[in-house]
């Protein structure tokens, strides 16, 4: 497989916006392209992520961005992959390129929910989960991911200041993050008096609704010594996959999915946990969090909350975690999420986060999951 760049990423600020989806798919499609230093006509395949697309009353909107661009004639893919829709739709566009089919791929993740009120957007994140068996009978996934917690703290002796420790490292980063949905720090007692929404999980626990779009530019590394801008290296790609339904699992403590697609990624780029200086994982819970930390190997199984409460994981610690706030305050736009990842990973090993950089950082990874586990994608980045 050939070797593969990302030369231009941008996003929009995540919360609610006026524009559709796919509006704001196509301005950051066009933002990204022009930071790379090309112009519309030179993209050669477009991969569209949208999960909600419906709720505007359109799908089928890959064609619709390569139209807003002038480039109706190029071939688009529209891809679903609840949450992780955004990665999934980034590894498609790697592929794409490393397999040889392309030299530069544009890759977007966009959504809109605000115009929804709360009980239809619930009802249609439901739609991601196993809704014969689950949503179906009236759990959603704040229901799902409290068993998964309930679960860790029974099995792990691990507490719910643990977990709250982890929101409240978020919203510190997220103050420092333009584009960040909720830009305010919160604090251990803020979490712990927040009303419950699914015990143990509070409000504070959980991530918001929102919109927002995301993109970036990716090429073969041959096409991109060609032009005079920054790059950043794809190491490692991986997927995962598991059983969708939480019933059907031996372990709910576990994602073996984020485990397989790590792996992959690892094994691809040749290295292991201890080389990445920082990582944007998701945290659609806090939960989900300390779980990904232990599944991507950075701490034990059981230690991942533990050391979020530690500091571990905090913007000065020894592998920070979420430096852009994460799903949890930076928001979640769920087709841009997973770009969205990639975009902080781009500032951040250009040495443009800002106040929430990482010191010196040259490996990165991004960890995306869908639904409660069902898929996953993991990605690896260098300068």
């Amino acid at each position: 497989m050939r070797k593969v760049c990302v030369v231009g990423a941008t996003q929009t600020k995540f919360g609610a916006m006026k524009e559709t989806a796919r509006e704001a798919a196509a301005e950051v499609s066009l933002a990204a392209i022009q930071e790379a230093g090309i112009t519309p006509s030179d993209v050669q395949a477009l991969y569209v992520g949208n999960c909600f697309g419906v709720s505007e009353s359109q799908a089928h909107i890959g064609p619709l961005v390569s139209t807003s661009l002038g480039i109706p004639d190029r071939p688009t893919l529209t891809i679903e992959s609840a949450c992780a829709t955004g990665s999934v739709t980034f590894r498609e566009a790697y592929m794409g390129i490393a397999g040889g089919f392309y030299d530069i791929a544009l890759a977007v993740g966009t959504e809109k929910v605000s115009h929804l009120d709360v009980l239809t957007a619930t009802s249609y994140f439901a739609m991601g989960s196993d809704y014969s068996y689950e949503g179906r009978n009236g759990i959603s996934f704040p229901g799902l991911y409290a068993l998964m917690a309930t679960a860790y703290l029974h099995k792990y002796g691990a507490t719910q200041e643990q977990l709250a420790a982890i929101a409240v490292k978020n919203h510190a980063n997220a103050a420092k993050n333009p584009k960040a949905h909720f830009q305010k720090a919160i604090t251990l007692e803020d979490v712990m008096k927040s009303r419950t929404v699914a015990w143990p999980l509070k409000l504070y626990d959980c991530c918001p609704f929102s919109d927002g779009a995301a993109a970036a530019v990716l090429m073969s590394e041959e096409r991109a010594r060609k032009i005079s801008g920054d790059r950043m290296y794809v190491l490692g790609s991986g997927r995962g996959g598991m059983t969708a339904a939480l019933h059907d699992r031996e372990d709910l403590t576990r994602m073996g999915s984020a485990k397989q697609a790590a792996d992959a990624a690892y094994a691809m780029a040749g290295l292991t946990a201890a080389h990445v200086d920082f990582a944007e994982v998701h945290d659609c819970f806090t939960i989900a969090e300390a779980i990904a930390t232990e599944e991507l190997g950075f701490f034990p199984y059981g230690e991942g909350a533990n050391q979020a409460a530690e500091g571990s994981t905090a913007l000065g610690g020894d592998l920070p975690v979420n430096p852009s706030g994460g799903l949890k305050a930076k928001g979640h736009p769920v087709g841009a999420t997973g770009l969205g990842q990639i975009c902080e990973v781009w500032d951040q090993l250009r040495e443009k986060a800002g106040a929430r950089q990482v010191k010196g950082a040259e490996v990165a990874l991004t960890h995306n999951v869908g639904a409660t586990g069902g898929s996953a994608a993991v990605h690896l980045f260098s300068r």
